[in-house]
């Protein structure tokens, strides 16, 4: 069984976009810790923040009152705003205590939040001071504070931090293949067996399983970005003589064929051969949405800002499952990454970066779509007026990448939709 070609972008018309500023309604980039810590672990994040800052990660997280996280948060009190106390040395004491604690750890973050912001403590200055006379363990910094980042740019903070510590790859390597963005463990096993099928040897993923064993990166580096929201992983992997490998994102079956098929131009593999791998994953894929389409086809959806997500998922709801996007609004918008993205929407869509959020509130009360999709904090006033909404968040915890996921992710969003149909009855 073959299977047609990919979608591709070149003839699609790229939408205009509309930037609005105002009041944003989004959690802040320290949410990202609750998929990463289970990502690498041997990583440890130590939020330098408030007690909301750890209220926020523990209800995340979900954690139990007898469970030893590998994340935590070293409170700034009162006195340490008041300049009252000597945050260099508390730091210096806390992250003293956590490493005798916890001597498994291989790579700690120093993660800023709101109060070491406002404060201007200098977490880079700090985690290299730490760093002297401790070889067993990388100390790197970042910021997750919400004057800064919003809900997945903790993600991209993170993964920044990380490259330049990379090896270097000697020049002359053979090309790499480099899979960049946290996914779930069972979908990277999905990518690295479908990738091993392609004749692909030489696959590495960013972050791996282990924050102390990362890829090399050189020009010899290919790199396929799994996530919308790594515009500055992405730069500074460029910096290093990376080359990014332009296509969608590996949502539904026709994404996930373009992202594999970028890979597999780049590194030469036979068309047949590719066609001939990836077909019963596409198939199965295809026959799994179709499921979903009765339900979802025709219907009008609406995206608030919050994930970086909404651009692919709105391609993947109108090109594979018949909705009708009725405006995409998006946090940042990082047109060079959604390129291929932009250009599959259909033609006539609005398109908001950032956010004002009566004015957006406004135009969901006006065009009452069927759905909305948007964080927690909206989802229970649109509903009170009768919205069907969809939490956003639910869209970054659950595995919607590739073909097995493909779906899954149709359901996530069919879910409010008979749930809306049912209460009705």
């Amino acid at each position: 069984m073959t299977a047609p070609a990919p979608i591709r972008a070149e003839a699609r018309h790229v939408p205009e976009v509309r930037r609005e500023k105002g009041q944003r309604e989004v959690f802040c980039g320290l949410t990202g810790i609750v998929w990463l810590h289970r990502k690498m672990p041997d990583a440890f994040f130590l939020v330098v923040g408030s007690r909301t800052c750890a209220h926020l990660l523990q209800s995340a997280a979900g954690v139990m009152i007898f469970a030893e996280p590998r994340f935590a948060t070293a409170i700034i009190e009162e006195r340490d705003l008041a300049g009252m106390a000597d945050l260099d040395a508390e730091l210096d004491r806390v992250v003293g205590r956590l490493l005798a604690r916890r001597p498994e750890i291989r790579t700690l973050f120093l993660v800023g939040s709101c109060p070491s912001e406002v404060i201007k403590l200098d977490l880079p200055r700090a985690a290299r001071r730490l760093a002297d006379g401790r070889p067993e363990v990388r100390i790197l910094s970042y910021s997750g504070s919400g004057i800064e980042t919003t809900f997945t740019e903790g993600e991209d903070a993170c993964l920044a931090a990380l490259v330049p510590t990379a090896p270097a790859l000697p020049p002359g390597d053979a090309p790499e293949l480099m899979i960049v963005g946290a996914l779930p463990d069972i979908v990277e096993d999905q990518f690295a067996r479908m990738f091993a099928e392609l004749g692909l040897g030489r696959v590495r993923f960013f972050p791996g399983r282990s924050a102390s064993s990362l890829p090399g990166i050189g020009p010899s580096t290919r790199f396929l970005l799994a996530q919308p929201f790594l515009g500055e992983t992405a730069r500074l992997l460029e910096d290093r003589g990376a080359v990014r490998l332009a296509a969608p994102f590996p949502f539904g079956a026709e994404g996930t064929t373009a992202w594999l098929h970028a890979a597999a131009t780049a590194f030469g593999v036979d068309e047949m051969h590719f066609r001939q791998v990836i077909a019963p994953g596409r198939e199965r894929a295809k026959r799994a949405i179709e499921r979903h389409r009765a339900l979802l086809g025709g219907k009008r959806i609406f995206f608030l800002p919050d994930s970086q997500l909404e651009v692919p998922l709105a391609r993947f709801l109108a090109t594979e499952c018949g909705m009708a996007p009725v405006e995409v609004c998006t946090p940042y918008l990082h047109a060079r990454n959604l390129a291929e993205e932009l250009a599959l929407l259909p033609e006539g869509t609005p398109i908001t970066e950032g956010q004002d959020v009566d004015l957006q509130l406004d135009r969901v009360r006006a065009e009452r779509p069927d759905l909305t999709v948007c964080g927690l904090g909206l989802a229970n006033p649109l509903e009170a007026e009768g919205l069907a909404t969809k939490w956003a968040i639910e869209l970054v915890f659950t595995p919607i990448h590739g073909f097995e996921q493909a779906g899954d992710l149709a359901e996530l969003f069919a879910r409010p939709l008979r749930r809306r149909d049912l209460l009705r009855v």
